[in-house]
């Protein structure tokens, strides 16, 4: 049976379709754009719209409706990664709701809730070791706006969950692999993740993405949306091209990016006396900006890789940008439980 994942963006919806197993079988690939430029509806008048856009993607393109899994924006979900004193399962089911009301700020009776633990000491460390667990928040009333969208088309979602778990999973990045900062980068935002020793330390998001890059060319050059779009996509940072004018314009916003990704870099290492970040490892649309890679490098000074969440699939491989795919393959490769 087939698989959908769909990856709702403020500038484009992006769907794949496939087979699971051992290796992800691809059948097909979209992306269209979003002409609504929202994610999650406002009212019930946007969420039709969302809906009919939807349903002409699904009919367009005949997609698989069966087993459809979503991802929510990371703008509209709250994320805390917390430590506690050793509990079994029992003992934190019954404590979670108080550490909600501590963390996320969101009123228990408007909250949705997921947790998972991260990481539980053994016996022999429980006396000097606490346990690690992520929250994730969300208001009660986004979600079913969201899966109302669905609802109205007869699809049930099979699952939801956040971008960058998505993003985390679709890069499956090992234990043994050194200190990573993974930047998903969106049209309207940004997340940073922290993975050290195969394991989620921390979350931070920005509302920074590749259409400021997108509305300062068109505001400073004076074209149109499209045009700026072509722009950011053909210049990018090459100083060789359009007299690097491209460049001077893309350059403040690109380097708001890179000090959030040094104040990130920096609360990892007080977090974590004597370890720094070895790598930056970027995913998301705005990541193949023509020079990107090479300005981050020489900014930062570590390894930066772009994602490839292709590596492990097999089938009607896409062309092109490959890391804007990364959600969708993270929602393809989660295994039920």
């Amino acid at each position: 049976m087939s698989i959908l994942a769909l990856d709702i963006g403020t500038y484009t919806i992006k769907a794949i379709s496939a087979k699971p197993g051992k290796k992800i079988t691809i059948e097909r690939t979209v992306e269209v754009f979003n002409p609504l430029g929202v994610a999650i509806p406002s009212d019930e008048a946007l969420g039709q719209k969302l809906s009919d856009l939807i349903n002409s993607l699904i009919t367009d393109y005949k997609l698989p409706q069966t087993d459809v899994r979503l991802s929510l924006p990371e703008a509209v979900v709250s994320t805390k990664l917390i430590e506690l004193p050793v509990l079994s399962d029992a003992e934190l089911a019954s404590a979670i709701g108080w550490q909600a009301e501590q963390h996320i700020p969101i009123p228990p009776d408007q909250l949705s809730l997921q947790y998972q633990v991260l990481y539980r000491p053994t016996k022999e460390k429980q006396n000097n070791e606490k346990m690690r667990v992520l929250l994730v928040g969300i208001h009660r009333d986004i979600v079913e706006r969201y899966i109302n969208i669905f609802l109205t088309l007869g699809i049930e979602p099979r699952i939801l969950e956040t971008q960058i778990l998505s993003v985390l999973r679709s890069l499956d990045i090992a234990i043994e692999e050194p200190p990573t900062l993974v930047v998903q980068m969106g049209a309207s935002s940004t997340q940073m993740a922290m993975v050290y020793q195969g394991e989620l330390r921390f979350v931070t998001s920005q509302m920074t993405g590749g259409q400021i890059l997108t509305e300062a060319l068109k505001r400073q050059i004076n074209l149109d949306k499209q045009q700026a779009e072509e722009y950011k996509r053909t210049y990018g940072l090459d100083s060789q091209q359009f007299e690097g004018k491209v460049r001077t314009i893309l350059l403040p916003a690109i380097n708001i990016l890179i000090n959030e990704i040094k104040k990130a870099t920096t609360f990892f290492a007080n977090q974590n006396p004597g370890v720094s970040t070895q790598r930056v490892l970027l995913s998301g649309g705005p990541t193949l900006l023509p020079g990107l890679v090479q300005y981050i490098t020489q900014e930062l000074g570590v390894e930066v890789l772009v994602a490839a969440p292709f590596s492990q699939a097999e089938g009607v491989i896409p062309e092109g940008n490959h890391p804007t795919w990364t959600v969708c393959m993270g929602l393809l490769m989660r295994e039920e439980f």
